[in-house]
């Protein structure tokens, strides 16, 4: 399954918002400094779908804050 994600980094909290359109806002605590951000992505994404983080990649977006990654369930 493929999400749209819009990325918001060095947020106090780490949470997903599934917004009406489907896609997720996903608030991160790391910055956007060395891929750090792209790792708690996936962490967090594989950890609200019970997935593990080898089935959440990130498809394009690496280094942009909109991203699109897919999830395999």
């Amino acid at each position: 399954m493929q999400k749209r994600v819009k990325v918001k980094p060095n947020s106090k909290t780490a949470k997903i918002i599934e917004e009406e359109d489907g896609s997720l806002t996903v608030y991160l605590k790391s910055p956007p400094v060395d891929g750090k951000a792209n790792e708690e992505l996936i962490k967090t994404v594989a950890d609200e779908y019970n997935v593990p983080k080898s089935h959440v990649i990130i498809k394009s977006g690496l280094s942009a804050r909109q991203k699109v990654i897919e999830i395999d369930i």
